[in-house]
């Protein structure tokens, strides 16, 4: 199967983070989004919506959106519950990171790291900031009781979140007011097969 993606795209390192974690074969295909190359027509006729990650599998079926391609990759593994409340539980979590926190911390990271926050987005920028700490509040709250987001085990809510959450530095996003945050991406980040986003860009 093929995974078409931005090596720094949180959204994208989702997925290779999780093929890492589970051992699946892939192969990435390098997507330029600020050179256009998700808008190509040869792109946009298996993705109308033009955006990546986008996964492709063997006999041609597509999937897209990062958390439905986790989903789809996860199940059948340690790394998603079988039963419906651990997987109403990282969906939670999942809805979470795409409308309460991705919004804020991967946008304001954007405009810093890629557009290299240009004078017409400055408002837009420091907008963000207050919508990714409160983001970054609910975490501190669920991980000071829980090690995990998700139950008693990490699963795809935690490589969900981690991704923007271990870069949001880069969006402005200091990390130091929220040690239960800092614990929690250490934890990931000691567990075998971890890849770390510059390891990844590295790799492939």
């Amino acid at each position: 199967m093929k995974v078409y993606g931005d090596y720094y795209s949180g959204n994208c390192y989702k997925v290779a983070l999780l093929c890492n974690h589970l051992g699946i074969s892939h192969d990435w295909v390098a997507i330029d989004i600020l050179a256009g190359e998700s808008h190509t027509p040869e792109f946009e006729v298996k993705n109308p919506n033009g955006k990546i990650p986008m996964l492709e599998l063997d006999d041609g079926r597509v999937l897209t959106e990062s958390n439905a391609i986790l989903n789809y990759l996860a199940d059948g593994s340690d790394l998603l519950p079988s039963d419906s409340f651990g997987r109403a539980q990282v969906l939670q979590w999942q809805f979470f990171e795409q409308y309460s926190h991705e919004p804020y911390i991967a946008v304001a990271r954007y405009i810093k790291r890629y557009l290299g926050l240009p004078d017409d987005r400055l408002d837009e920028f420091h907008a963000k900031q207050s919508g990714g700490h409160k983001a970054l509040q609910v975490m501190q709250t669920q991980l000071q009781s829980s090690d995990w987001l998700a139950g008693s085990a990490f699963s795809i809510a935690d490589i969900s979140l981690y991704a923007y959450t271990h870069v949001a530095g880069e969006g402005g996003f200091e990390l130091d007011t929220y040690p239960a945050v800092q614990r929690w991406l250490e934890r990931i980040e000691a567990l075998p097969n971890h890849l770390s986003m510059d390891a990844f860009a590295n790799a492939v």
